[in-house]
This record gives structure tokens, C-alpha cells and sequence, in this order.
């Protein structure tokens, strides 16, 4: 179907709906296509392709509102008409409604979204070949997890009974490789990646292959450390979930529903004055950039955290409404409801290098990998398994694991420091960083 007849076929929806008795509507159709391929072992595994076809019908009759999905291809009218019977049975949502009119963006942005560049499968599977090849040839590399690359693209249309018609396209293309070295019990596993939305952009097929392979070596011989108070450096892969705690907490949901361990801390100081967390939809090629949000309002860049003061929340039109706030474009479409939710949001880097840090530590711990989800975002009580490498008298001195880092979320923002060395190129950035006073328990 031509994307004018996708437009054409979202506007009726939204016609069909005030026909039948809606007093708003809005429609948002999203296609989607994805091929990806998993190799092992120098021989294709697998090969996976998927479309799709979908939209969501939102209807409000008063305060209340209902929602329907189905594919492109049913009949608009019966939808419409079953969507408003569902609404007028439904109790009422007092704070979900349309976004109001002035918040729409009348002339979206072309963010550079879209690579014409569209990989077969046999394309995909030499890529991915080639990032496993790369593993296999770094020296004490002994077995393979295998290797993946992937393609998507996406096409979004939104239509509001209030006057908004918009869409746009985006692509996305992805690498992944996981390597092991050792034998036995004594195996260790690294793994890389690397995500864009044009081809371009992403980290070379050997470099991702190679970094996963040395990683793994990297790894052998790993040791429990002695338990005590550490200061912690996570490199940027570990990094970036430190900043998605901050995502969760500044996220306007969770702070009407008083989920949120910083919700009544709004103007005042939670980091370092030299620090800030920015959240940033329209950035260029960004991957998780988007010309207007779930209800066609554009949202412009946000310092959430400014020289360490919490400044502002991210927001949708409902969780705006409940804390008596307006929306900054942080909409995200969850069936009848538009949930807030993150873009491209980095804890921006700071001044010193990830060397320099390194080295100015007498005894410290250096964080590569994080497993299990022991993070509270009510209470702020963190408690995850890691594994990484000692520091000793500024230097990497061997490698740890089966050790389990305590802290918390209140202390460890508090005492963080950012490196120099963010790479944009994830959705949730973050530089290398330093959290001093951190509970190690390990032998």
C-alpha cells in the first residue's frame, strides 16, 4: 500500500470514529519490516525476516476512552463503531485525552532518519560472517557464540481528529558478535555490538568481531575479590545502565504514580555542579529520534539534569496533566494510553579521560559486564552481579568475577564523575564513569 493510501486509510479511521460518536480521535499506523541473519561457526544458522502492518485506533467519548488494533486491511467503519461502544463502556480516564492544539508541531523536521540502503539476506550473511571470522582470529579465542546482523524499517502515520496529519521513516541496521576463550570451567565470554540507523554508521564488521574476541581473552584466570568499600569505575557499556536508572526516575509516570525515589527532588541538587543529563529527540541520525512523539508534539532538548539540579521530568500529555505540568514531547504509544518515556539520553561526558581516571585510583574496581536487575527505583537500592577487572596503584592490574556491587541510587549519583569518551551512537549514552564508595562483596 502507497503511503498516501496509508494516510488516506488512518484519516478515515479518525473520520469513522467522530461519525459513530467520538467527541476526539486519533489513529497511528506503524509498518514495519526486518531481516536478520545469525551465523556460527563460519555456517548460517538461522535466517528471520518479519512485516507487519498494524494501527491503533484511540477513541474518547467524554473522559472516557477506549482503543482497537487490527491490521490495514479491516473495514474502517465496523472498527470505528466497535471502538466507541468499547469507549462508552468504559470507565473514565480523567487525565488521558488529546494533546491541545498549540502543542502540535506544524512543520516536522527531517532528522535524517531514513537509509535507502536495503541489504538481502545473503548480504547479511557474508556481513556476519566477516564479524565472526574477525573473533575466531584473535589469538586464545577458542569457541564462537556466534554472530548476527540485522535490518529494519519503519514507517509511522499519525492522524488526530484536532488537526495533526504526520509521518515519517526510519531505518536501522545492527551488528553482534560473541566470542569465548578457555576451556572447562575456566571459560570466559565477551560479546560486541554495534546499532545505526544508516549502514554507514556502524562500528566496522571486524572491529565488532575483534573486540568481542579480546574481551574474552581478556577475561581468563578471573579471580573473586576481597569484600569492602571500592571506588568503581564502569566502562561506557555498563555506563549506559546508570543512565537508564536516571531515565526511570525522571520519568513523569512514575513520578505521579510516586514511584520515583527523586520525586519530590525537582530543584535541587542530586549530581556534581559540573554535571548534566540531557534528553535530546531531534538530534540527527539519532537512534532513538523522532520528529514529533506519540500525540505529534515535536519535543525539543531537555536538561533534565542541570549542573547537578533536577530540572524537569519527561513528560506525555496524561502524566503532564496528573502533576499539573504541560507535556514536552515525551509521548510514547502503549494501546489507550501515551506513556512518557526517553529519546536520545546521555549523562553528558565530562572533562577528564577514562586513562587518567584509571590511573589516579589506588585501588579500585573496573566494571565490564552487570547481570541480574537488583535495582529499586522507590527505595534507590542497587545490588547487581558484576565482573571486570582490579585496579591497583592506577593500573588494570587482572581480571574479577562472581563479585556483587551494593550501593545506593541516591549515593551513587552524588559521587559520580564522567569521563571524557561518550559514543552517541546508543539511544541511552553514557560516558566511562566513576561512582567512589560502592559496597564490593565478593571472597
Amino acid at each position: 500500500m502507497l503511503i498516501e493510501d496509508q494516510i488516506d486509510k488512518t484519516v478515515s479511521l479518525v473520520k469513522a470514529a467522530k461519525h459513530f460518536g467520538a467527541d476526539a480521535a486519533d489513529a497511528v499506523v506503524i509498518r514495519s519490516r526486518s531481516i536478520s541473519v545469525s551465523v556460527r561457526l563460519g555456517k548460517v544458522e538461522s535466517t528471520e525476516a518479519s512485516e507487519s502492518d498494524d494501527f491503533t485506533l484511540r477513541v474518547f467519548v467524554g473522559k472516557k476512552v477506549a482503543s482497537v488494533s487490527a491490521n490495514l486491511a479491516t473495514h474502517s467503519q465496523e472498527l470505528a463503531e466497535r471502538a466507541v461502544a468499547m469507549a462508552k463502556a468504559s470507565p473514565d480516564s480523567i487525565f488521558e485525552g488529546l494533546v491541545d492544539k498549540k502543542y502540535l508541531v506544524t512543520h516536522p523536521q527531517d532528522l535524517d532518519l531514513f537509509d535507502n540502503f536495503v541489504p538481502q539476506s545473503d548480504f547479511l550473511a557474508e556481513d556476519a560472517l566477516k564479524v565472526e571470522a574477525a573473533a575466531l582470529d584473535v589469538k586464545g579465542v577458542s569457541n564462537s557464540g556466534g554472530a548476527a546482523t540485522a535490518y529494519g524499517n519503519n514507517k509511522v502515520i499519525l492522524v488526530t481528529s484536532n488537526g495533526f496529519c504526520g509521518s515519517y521513516r526510519s531505518s536501522s541496521f545492527s551488528r553482534s558478535c560473541s566470542a569465548l576463550a578457555g576451556e572447562g570451567t575456566m571459560m570466559e565470554r565477551d560479546y560486541d555490538y554495534t546499532m545505526a540507523l544508516h549502514f554507514s554508521d556502524l562500528k566496522e564488521a571486524e572491529i565488532v568481531g575483534r573486540n568481542a574476541g579480546i574481551g574474552a581473552v581478556r577475561r581468563l584466570g578471573a579471580v573473586r575479590a576481597a569484600t569492602g568499600d571500592i571506588d568503581v569505575i564502569f566502562d561506557p557499556r555498563t555506563a549506559r545502565s546508570i543512565a537508564g536508572h536516571i531515565a526511570s526516575m525522571v520519568n513523569g509516570a512514575s513520578v505521579a504514580r510516586k514511584t520515583s525515589l527523586l520525586q519530590n527532588l525537582k530543584g535541587q541538587r542530586v549530581m556534581k555542579s559540573n554535571i548534566n543529563v540531557t534528553d535530546q529527540p531531534l538530534r540527527l541520525r539519532g537512534n532513538a529520534s523522532r520528529p514529533f512523539d506519540g500525540e505529534g508534539v515535536e519535543g525539543q532538548a531537555l536538561n533534565i539534569i542541570e549542573n547537578g539540579v533536577l530540572k524537569n521530568w519527561l513528560l506525555a500529555s496524561s502524566s503532564a496533566r496528573e502533576l499539573g505540568l504541560e507535556t514536552n514531547g515525551r509521548g510514547v504509544r502503549s494501546g489507550s494510553f501515551v506513556q512518557p518515556a526517553s529519546t536520545n539520553f546521555s549523562i553528558e561526558p565530562g572533562s577528564v579521560s577514562s586513562h587518567d581516571m584509571i590511573k589516579a585510583l589506588r585501588k579500585g574496581f573496573y566494571v565490564t559486564e552487570l547481570f541480574g536487575h537488583g535495582v529499586d527505583f522507590v527505595t534507590g537500592q542497587y545490588s547487581r552481579g558484576a565482573s571486570g577487572f582490579w585496579i591497583e596503584n592506577g593500573e588494570i592490574a587482572y581480571p574479577v568475577n562472581e563479585v556483587t556491587l551494593g550501593s545506593n541510587l541516591l549515593h551513587m549519583l552524588a559521587h559520580l564523575t564522567p569521563a571524557n569518551d561518550i559514543d552517541w551512537c546508543y539511544s541511552t549514552a553514557a560516558p566511562t564513569l566513576l561512582i567512589e564508595g560502592m559496597v564490593l562483596a565478593g571472597k
